[in-house]
């Protein structure tokens, strides 16, 4: 088995200030670190709006996932931390949206605080290349 290792960015600004990556490849696995609804200038997408900010991340993620050969059936585990379980509905509304048919494993966890004040959301993924 090939364990090559390859990074990807989103392009957020932080991923080059802090030095990490927003997905790591190696082999067929496949990991999305936490994601907020950060945009590449900076600005954050829906603001004050869970279902927004969680549709936003896991569109990010279906296109990063597209650049490393993953299809959306290959995720098996997705984690999302809520700084209100109030907004859990919302969350699992925009979830269910993009992974409801292929249910993979589904976490979610409350946080008292995000980055920002503004953001509601952060979500992990992890997938592994079947096909």
């Amino acid at each position: 088995m090939d364990l090559t290792r390859t990074n990807y960015s989103s392009g957020a600004p932080l991923e080059d200030k802090a030095g990490y990556s927003r997905m790591v490849k190696v082999g067929p696995f496949v990991k999305i670190g936490g994601t907020t609804s950060v945009r590449p200038d900076g600005t954050v997408f829906g603001e004050g709006d869970a279902y927004a900010q969680t549709k936003y991340v896991l569109e990010k993620f279906l296109g990063l996932l597209a650049q490393a050969g993953a299809r959306p059936e290959d995720v098996i585990s997705v984690k999302a931390y809520a700084v209100d379980m109030k907004l859990g509905g919302e969350i699992a509304r925009a979830y269910t949206e993009s992974f409801g048919k292929i249910r993979p494993l589904f976490t979610m966890v409350g946080t008292t605080a995000l980055n920002r004040p503004t953001q509601l959301v952060e979500i992990e993924l992890e997938a592994i290349i079947m096909a």
